[in-house]
């Protein structure tokens, strides 16, 4: 039986069933039961690059399968696929816990998955050591020598965009690539803060969207839950800030212009801001170029993921058209090939 990851079940599942084989880890497991009162059990599996929520019914052989399952195990899921009502579906499916050496090469991800996280990591490395403001380059080089590790199991949301481990390295060295090339478009931006602004405008996620060290599970936590991302990535960048000034090196910054407090205050607002709205969560509005800037970065670099993700598993409606897939407003229409490209 060929193994798949899950993404690509998501793509390839037809209503027509076909067998595939995944291996995944049990994020979470739960007993249900249905309105017609017929019991089940739900588990939401994920691999490195995405996750699926998968019903065994009492009446079938995957029922007391599970039901010796427990969260963080790893297992191999065998079936024919189909896509229906609820999505993805198994049938005539049998689920078995995977071998030391196989649960490594799920934790260790598709090669194409870890390179591109690699490559990110760099970008965003090499970006920070070109800054030219030593205060803005050093609290970004302090963020990733205590955090980095941290930073590379975090996803950029739970669901929607960029929701898997290390999908904030992904966003954010997209973000510092736009925001880079948009200074050079509109040279009056302050290009330092722009893209120390892209670095921690979602830091806060460390505490809210973060996997366990070995695994695909994302607990949530207090901090997550009590301050939400927004003033825990403002709590952490004023804690670094502070250790920064106290630093040796801080000392020949005193007659910087424009002043320390100043740049520590915009860095501030640009993370309070992202949002962009107080109805999304943001505590400000954005009142400077650069908050408007890294609000509307962020926003479209979220936005073209989630028109990716949708490509890779709508359902086709009709000629070049395509399910709708949350929260996108409306079905999906594939995008006008560029001058000589073939269409797909």
């Amino acid at each position: 039986m060929e193994k798949i990851s899950i993404q690509e079940l998501k793509h390839r599942a037809q209503a027509q069933p076909q067998s595939f084989e995944i291996h995944a880890q049990v994020e979470s497991l739960a007993a249900r039961v249905s309105k017609s009162n017929k019991p089940f059990l739900e588990a939401r599996l994920a691999d490195a690059a995405d996750h699926l929520v998968v019903r065994a019914w009492e009446d079938t052989a995957l029922y007391p399968a599970f039901g010796s399952f427990s969260g963080g195990n790893f297992v191999a899921l065998r079936a024919s696929w189909t896509r229906g009502d609820y999505g993805v579906e198994p049938r005539d499916a049998s689920a078995q816990l995977l071998s030391g050496e196989e649960i490594e090469a799920v934790l260790q991800g598709p090669d194409e998955l870890r390179q591109r996280q690699a490559e990110d990591y760099a970008t965003i490395e090499t970006l920070v050591r070109g800054m030219s403001d030593p205060r803005l380059r050093g609290i970004s080089q302090l963020f990733l020598e205590r955090f980095g590790e941290r930073f590379r199991r975090t996803a950029a949301a739970r669901n929607y965009h960029h929701a898997r481990r290390g999908g904030l390295v992904e966003h954010v060295a997209q973000m510092m690539r736009s925001a880079s090339a948009i200074c050079g478009v509109y040279p009056s931006l302050n290009r330092d803060l722009l893209l120390t602004g892209v670095l921690f405008h979602d830091c806060g996620k460390l505490w809210e969207n973060v996997y366990l060290e070995r695994g695909f599970e994302m607990p949530y936590t207090e901090v997550g839950e009590l301050l939400g991302h927004i003033p825990a990535g403002m709590e952490l960048a004023n804690r670094l800030w502070r250790d920064l000034m106290e630093s040796a090196e801080a000392s020949a910054w005193q007659t910087l212009r424009p002043e320390s407090d100043l740049v520590r205050l915009h860095l501030l607002h640009l993370i309070g801001s992202h949002h962009g709205e107080y109805e999304f969560g943001s505590p400000v509005l954005p009142r400077t170029p650069e908050a408007a800037a890294l609000h509307y970065v962020d926003n479209l670099d979220a936005k073209l993921e989630m028109f990716a993700q949708g490509y890779a598993v709508a359902a086709p409606l009709g000629k070049n058209v395509f399910e709708r897939v949350r929260p996108l407003p409306a079905n999906l229409v594939r995008p006008l090939p560029k001058c000589g490209e073939r269409e797909v």
